[in-house]
């Protein structure tokens, strides 16, 4: 029996708690999903230094899983654009049972080896693009086939699963086992083990952003304002980084298009929106050589 699968005899009777032993029973075993991560962190750099020179190539972020797996993948690759400005046809998730199974369970979709491997053809998947294969499991069929054909494409396949010596980690090119053990509830892998790869999936594709330069220090610089409250983010980083007051951050952020990275070398630089452009587009978008070089 899978680890992710065996009954966790330390909670034997949990149908019997008082509401808030069963509270702290839940609390206290998500603590787990962090060390799981911690013990991974080595494969996960790994990953990271792999996916870099292939994403800042022209490559995408592609995510595969099946149940909550792949909606923690399709998760991470919408928020992105947000976060990072990152284009939408460069951070694609593929769902066993399609975009329905967001919303409720395609009975069977997991087990579709073949539509696996015809849903990551179907995304025409490259030697530049960086495959993020999700499964508590590791041997979920859908996600297998998916790998198999983003190996055969030449992509690099990044395996995710909370089972040790799991084929998803032992057949992809870097394998990261997150080793969460038996959950409170048996085989109710959204708990911690979907935790884990919540805070690993965060940590790959956040690392990965701050390689290609889309954070100035620990500063989102590169977000996305599509609301209210990140509009008031964009000029209160501006001010930040470049002493501005509001008003003059606001009046070049808008003048950019609300480009942060753009309004700041330019109110840095004390130049045109035009010339810190430049200076970014030599820079390759850091804005650190851009005010400094």
């Amino acid at each position: 029996m899978l680890n992710t699968e065996t009954p966790n005899r330390q909670h034997a009777d949990l149908d019997l708690y008082p509401v808030e032993d069963l509270v702290n029973a839940f609390i206290d075993d998500q603590a787990q999903a962090v060390g799981a991560v911690r013990a991974a962190s080595r494969q996960i750099a790994a990953a990271v230094t792999a996916a870099v020179p292939r994403i800042a190539a022209g490559g995408r972020l592609v995510y595969v899983g099946a149940g909550t797996s792949g909606r923690l993948g399709l998760l991470d690759s919408v928020e992105l654009y947000p976060t990072f400005s990152w284009p939408r046809d460069r951070a694609v998730a593929l769902l066993a049972g399609g975009a329905s199974a967001m919303y409720e369970a395609v009975e069977g979709a997991e087990d579709d080896r073949e539509q696996g491997a015809a849903d990551l053809l179907a995304a025409k998947v490259g030697p530049l693009d960086v495959v993020l294969l999700l499964a508590a499991s590791g041997v979920t069929p859908y996600v297998l086939g998916a790998l198999h054909a983003a190996r055969a494409a030449g992509a690099l396949t990044v395996g995710l699963c909370n089972n040790p010596q799991a084929p998803i980690a032992l057949e992809a090119e870097i394998g990261i086992t997150l080793d969460t053990g038996s959950e409170v509830i048996s085989g109710s892998t959204r708990l911690k083990a979907g935790t884990s790869q919540k805070i690993a999936l965060n940590t790959l594709s956040s690392a990965i952003m701050v390689r290609l330069h889309k954070v100035h220090g620990n500063l989102m610089v590169d977000l996305k304002p599509t609301n209210a409250k990140l509009i008031r983010r964009a000029i209160a980083l501006t001010v930040l980084v470049t002493g501005a007051d509001e008003e003059a951050a606001r009046s070049i952020l808008e003048a950019t298009g609300f480009q942060v990275k753009v309004a700041i070398v330019a109110l840095t630089r004390g130049i045109s929106i035009e010339a810190a452009q430049a200076r970014l587009s030599d820079a390759d978008g850091s804005v650190r050589r851009a005010i400094t070089e």
